[in-house]
């Protein structure tokens, strides 16, 4: 989980708005009542206009002030929709988007904190592209994909709650990576369901106010930093398997679309760049390799079903694709000596030039991984 969010990604796009990111229209700002000009600064968030058709829309963003910023369109009631992340100064980014018609905000973020200046918007009239049939039976299968791993996560967290509850130090350690894997495959549709993923994978420096600290975070400082287990821990493992209890039952009732798959996929890239590959995610077990490995998995589960269509659409980024899921797979081989185990190098010991060849290896894989959604709409665009 990310340190610090507005909210929650959401999958009801079907419902409301399907976000594409990267680019499937051509044509430059300002020549079509469909791009909608973003241009954020540290004190504003400017929208060239309030109201725009449903159908495709292109938000092009420009960051004009001196933060790094996020760009974010949300729903009424303040789930994510969609968002672009780490927009540093200077720079532009494009965001393309199906709607349907409806009220939404845009929200800029400059140094991503806080709840981010906001602009309130509407989408009316216009349709939206049919789907590629092909694409119905991704979704059937991700869905599956995503129970099976909620299911394999329940026996496996309550191994770890056990540990902790027995009060037995060694044996909740080497429960605890184990137990995330499944949840960090498929986060993208865990953090669809806004009031689990605070509960179960907040750090603490990603707490809201008042919020109480609970979930496998707040249990491996006990475990690796502090080095006891007290009572209150045993409450909260035992608070952990009903929150992830709630996750698996909720979980077939997720929305899910051949866009959200796509996007959730460069989501997942974005986790590992932005916590795993810094070591921030697990910062007192050091099992951070252990997550890099599950979110690329749950990323390239994503991609591989997304694949048939996306080859047909645009044949050089799954040929790029295929190479950077390789390349960055045998690079994370290298912290293992067994390839069929989690049993991964404690992430404190891999040196700073191998954290940047890792870094590199995430960002090159990233970049084209941003381009799957588009690919998956074009034809029907």
């Amino acid at each position: 989980m990310r340190a610090a969010r507005l909210s929650v990604l959401t999958f009801t796009a079907v419902a409301a708005l399907t976000a594409v990111t990267g680019c499937t229209e051509k044509g430059s700002s300002g020549d079509s009542d469909r791009v909608i000009d973003v241009t954020a600064t540290d004190s504003k968030c400017e929208v060239s206009k309030k109201a725009f058709p449903a159908g495709h829309v292109e938000l092009a963003i420009e960051n004009k002030g001196s933060k790094v910023t996020e760009v974010y369109v949300l729903f009424p009631d303040d789930r994510i929709v969609t968002e672009r992340e780490n927009i540093g100064p200077g720079t532009k980014q494009k965001v393309t988007a199906e709607v349907k018609a409806g009220d939404y905000t845009i929200a800029c973020k400059p140094g991503m904190k806080g709840d981010g200046i906001r602009q309130e918007v509407k989408a009316t009239g216009g349709t939206v592209a049919k789907r590629d049939p092909r694409l119905d039976s991704a979704v059937a299968a991700y869905r599956k994909y995503a129970q099976e791993q909620a299911d394999a996560t329940l026996p496996l967290a309550k191994t770890f709650a056990a540990a902790v509850r027995s009060g037995d130090l060694e044996a909740a350690k080497k429960a605890y990576a184990p137990s995330r894997i499944g949840w960090e495959r498929t986060e993208p549709v865990a953090e669809s369901f806004g009031d689990i993923d605070p509960k179960v994978d907040v750090r603490a420096d990603g707490l809201e106010g008042g919020q109480k600290w609970t979930g496998w975070h707040r249990l491996e400082k006990s475990l690796w930093q502090d080095k006891k287990i007290t009572a209150e821990d045993k409450t909260l493992a035992d608070q952990l398997i009903t929150d992830l209890t709630d996750w698996q039952n909720r979980v077939g009732k997720a929305d899910i679309t051949p866009t959200s798959m796509a996007n959730g996929a460069k989501e997942l890239l974005d986790e590992v760049a932005t916590g795993k590959v810094t070591g921030e995610e697990e910062r007192y077990s050091h099992t951070d390799l252990v997550d890099f490995k599950a979110n690329v998995e749950g990323a390239e589960k994503s991609y591989e079903l997304l694949k048939p269509v996306a080859e047909e659409n645009d044949a050089a980024l799954v040929t790029e694709l295929d190479k950077q899921f390789a390349a960055l797979n045998t690079l994370l081989d290298k912290y293992r000596a067994d390839k069929t185990s989690y049993d991964f190098t404690s992430y404190d010991k891999v040196g700073d030039a191998d954290r940047k060849q890792l870094s590199d290896g995430v960002n090159a894989l990233a970049e084209p991984l941003s381009k799957l959604a588009a690919a998956v709409v074009t034809k029907s665009s």
